[in-house]
């Protein structure tokens, strides 16, 4: 598969990004003044300046607001763009430090993800929902990766590696969050993928 670029988003998913995000940022500065459980969605939409329509629209419960990001469509991105020989676990290891590279640039990105990572920790609701969100991960994985092999989605071997990057990473960024550790989250998302590496040997 030949290495693709990735394109611009239109003008209407731009406004839909932005829509998003000022939900999301609305929400974080809600939870972090009165807590999570204390913070209605209708007071998010106020702060946003949209209806709690919309808010429901782009985010279902107010978990899927912690819980969606715009990473997937970027990791899809700059996995597509990898050298097409080069071994799955090394492509997908690439493409999330590619966009990670992005983020630990802004420290506005970084405190938000930060802020994501503990209420994933801390909020049961947020966690016991995580599953959920990080299946929709795996389809775009999964897809992409049988496009780069000529394997089927649903090949076994695929499924477990993409189960394995997917909970790594998961684990990874749990443990930089309760452990407070130094350092770039990056780092420790490499040290998951190390130990996945070692497993496969």
């Amino acid at each position: 598969m030949a290495a693709t670029s990735p394109t611009r988003p239109g003008l209407r998913e731009r406004k839909k990004i932005r829509t998003r995000q000022a939900i999301q940022r609305a929400a974080y500065r809600l939870f972090a003044e009165q807590g999570y459980e204390a913070t209605r969605v209708d007071e998010i939409a106020d702060a946003a300046e949209v209806s709690p329509s919309t808010v429901f629209r782009y985010f279902p419960t107010k978990e899927d607001i912690v819980l969606s990001d715009e990473d997937d469509p970027l990791v899809e991105a700059a996995l597509r763009a990898r050298p097409a020989a080069e071994p799955p676990l090394i492509a997908v290891r690439e493409a999330i430090r590619d966009v990670f590279r992005h983020i630990n640039d802004s420290p506005e990105a970084m405190a938000e993800v930060r802020q994501r990572m503990h209420l994933v920790a801390s909020v049961p609701a947020i966690r016991s929902r995580i599953h959920d969100s990080m299946a929709l991960s795996g389809r775009m994985l999964a897809t992409v990766l049988a496009e780069r092999t000529g394997r089927a989605p649903e090949d076994l071997e695929l499924r477990v590696l993409v189960a394995a990057i997917l909970a790594g990473a998961r684990e990874a960024a749990l443990y930089w969050i309760e452990n407070d550790a130094d350092g770039a989250l990056t780092a420790y998302i490499d040290r998951a993928f190390d130990i996945i590496d070692g497993a496969l040997e």
